[in-house]
């Protein structure tokens, strides 16, 4: 993160939020750890940020080059990844693109730039969600929570909880919160697993883009029309060679699978 006045604003409520956390205020304990995995140069800011997760029961661990970041995530669990996007060696999006190709652990960017294009970019290579510096500490302790809620295996009354659930070769294991085509692992992002279980949960089901911006939360309201479409443009690519999402002209998706 370069943008020195975007460093001081982060700084100056990082530290007032953690003298609170030290003073007593504000200090809420959760349940067992999160590991967060934090790549971000500014070490000052990971400093603070670890000191502020505590509360929240979040582990923070951070690296200050993609390289070193990619790496901890090979060799160690971790329940999501923070990744900004001015970085040195190569830029986030680039490291976006490298983690997606062989993990679907929920991932949010952060920018200094707070273009439009730079959130929406982001969404087309599998973030799940977007925060603009500066950001206030809570909002993003409040977006880290709701992605990994939504990432927790929960019950369905239409999905019976560990269903196996079957499109032609396209099968998704509830269970192991997996998706297989032709055998094959598909490598979808937290947020494009809750999109496909939406669809598959209902087939022959038309769904507007707000009723998908309501059932899955979390997504960038400033960008949030172009954000349904991208996830679903997306989420069609990984389905190729199966036509399972048609557009539905001036109303918005039906998932045509057929259970088998």
């Amino acid at each position: 993160m370069h943008p020195q006045a975007v460093t001081v604003h982060a700084v100056t409520a990082l530290s007032a939020a953690s003298r609170e956390t030290r003073s007593g205020k504000n200090t809420l304990k959760y349940g067992p750890m999160n590991r967060i995995l934090l790549i971000d140069d500014d070490t000052q800011l990971a400093t603070l940020l670890g000191q502020y997760f505590e509360q929240f029961s979040f582990e923070l661990e951070s690296a200050t080059r993609p390289s070193q970041g990619i790496a901890l995530l090979d060799q160690k669990h971790y329940d999501l990844v923070i990744l900004d996007i001015m970085l040195p060696e190569i830029d986030g999006f680039e490291v976006c693109k490298t983690i997606r190709k062989d993990n679907d652990i929920p991932i949010i960017m952060l920018t200094a730039r707070g273009e439009v294009m730079d959130r929406i970019v982001g969404l087309e290579l599998g973030a799940d969600d977007y925060l603009p510096k500066p950001f206030e500490p809570r909002e993003l302790v409040a977006r880290i929570q709701g992605i990994l809620k939504r990432a927790q295996p929960k019950a369905s009354t239409e999905i019976e909880p560990g269903a196996v659930l079957s499109f032609n070769t396209l099968v998704i294991d509830t269970g192991k919160r997996m998706a297989t085509l032709e055998s094959n692992k598909i490598a979808l992002s937290a947020m494009e697993y809750q999109l496909l279980l939406l669809f598959a949960s209902s087939p022959q089901k038309t769904f507007t883009r707000d009723e998908l911006l309501n059932l899955l939360k979390g997504i960038d309201a400033d960008v949030y029309t172009r954000s349904i479409d991208i996830m679903v443009s997306r989420l069609r690519q990984k389905l190729k060679p199966l036509d399972l999402i048609k557009t539905i002209r001036g109303e918005g998706y039906m998932f045509v699978g057929q259970p088998t």
